[in-house]
């Protein structure tokens, strides 16, 4: 089995080409994505053996969105089919001071459909040695929030490193639902990823303004300190985004661990498409820490890994490690490579 998993949903995505409307556009274009597919597929085209679990309709599409993963190299052996239809959401890109629109069509899809006994979880996890998850999957319904629970008790007995992207979303629970849910769950969880606005969404942590010369690093780094003490978590990663427009941002993130904080590189991005961003750098942080980066090192790539993700259209980061290495290690000038 893969040496890392992640669970959650995977739906169908239609955008609008370029920047044209939902009004304007006869045309759609598909993919397929969702926040912890997007990291299995980033690891896996990093050479890690990335598997995704999760619920697809038993149809055509459940079987080409089972394909269009196994073409990146994921492994799908945990995916069953069933009941349920196939969640679809709608991408319109933005520009300037046009913000992207997103909208969602995933009620009653077949992984909310899911039911207790459905996917072998010790099976799923052995030889694994990381499980990554976020918060939308418990958020879906039904009975999403005990498969969560289920996945994280069978990684942590089969011995893997558990994370999470907190990844609120207000249009699928509220922030008291949220609460109760994650709350649960984090005693399985090793590795935290966030931003600040979704550590205050679901757990009300706040940082606090620090007076020094950096107000903005300093109350990141209350945050992470606020969710490691309340929490027990080994580290806490939080992304830094900076919305100049809808295409452009500027871009980064810190690393907090043993009551020390990192901060990367930051990144002035001409987006292309942001959707998967937070997730490209969730799978450069897991593919660090695979690999016993230092912290400051394991930062930047991932950060690195995210950066490039807001290049390519789609929600898949389509890079390998040479490309992430390259840009990591400073080199930003995009000239052609021949």
């Amino acid at each position: 089995m893969p040496t890392v998993v992640t669970f959650g949903e995977i739906m169908m995505r239609l955008s609008t080409p370029g920047h044209t409307r939902f009004s304007q556009s006869p045309t759609l274009e598909i993919t397929f994505g969702g926040g912890e597919a997007n990291v299995a597929t980033s690891l896996a085209l990093c050479d890690i053996d990335a598997g995704f679990v999760t619920k697809l309709p038993k149809n055509d599409w459940g079987n080409r969105t089972i394909a269009s993963l196994r073409g990146h190299g994921v492994n799908v052996s945990g995916i069953v089919q069933g009941d349920g239809r196939m969640g679809v959401y709608f991408v319109e890109s933005g520009a300037g001071p046009r913000a992207s629109r997103v909208i969602y069509d995933r009620a009653d899809s077949a992984i909310s459909l899911i039911q207790p006994g459905e996917i072998d979880w010790q099976k799923v996890f052995a030889g694994a040695k990381w499980f990554h998850w976020t918060g939308i999957t418990p958020a879906l319904g039904g009975h999403c929030v005990g498969e969560t629970r289920a996945a994280c008790e069978a990684a942590k007995a089969a011995g893997c490193t558990v994370s999470v992207d907190l990844n609120y979303r207000k249009k699928l629970w509220t922030r008291d639902e949220a609460k109760a849910a994650m709350t649960e769950l984090m005693p399985f969880v090793d590795v935290c990823i966030a931003n600040e606005e979704d550590a205050e969404s679901v757990f009300g942590i706040k940082g606090a303004d620090v007076e020094t010369g950096e107000i903005d690093r300093g109350r990141y780094i209350d945050v992470a300190r606020q969710l490691t003490e309340k929490f027990g978590f080994t580290k806490v990663a939080i992304t830094l985004r900076e919305s100049i427009s809808a295409s452009r941002n500027g871009w980064s993130a810190m690393l907090f661990s043993d009551d020390d904080a990192v901060f990367s590189r930051r990144y002035d991005i001409d987006i292309v498409d942001r959707v998967g961003g937070g997730d490209s750098f969730a799978a450069g942080l897991i593919y660090s820490q695979l690999h016993d980066m230092p912290k400051q090192k394991a930062i930047d790539w991932a950060v690195a890994a995210s950066a490039l993700k807001h290049t390519i259209p789609g929600d898949a980061n389509l890079v390998g490690v040479d490309e992430i290495a390259t840009l990591a290690g400073g080199d930003a000038s995009g000239r052609v490579q021949r």
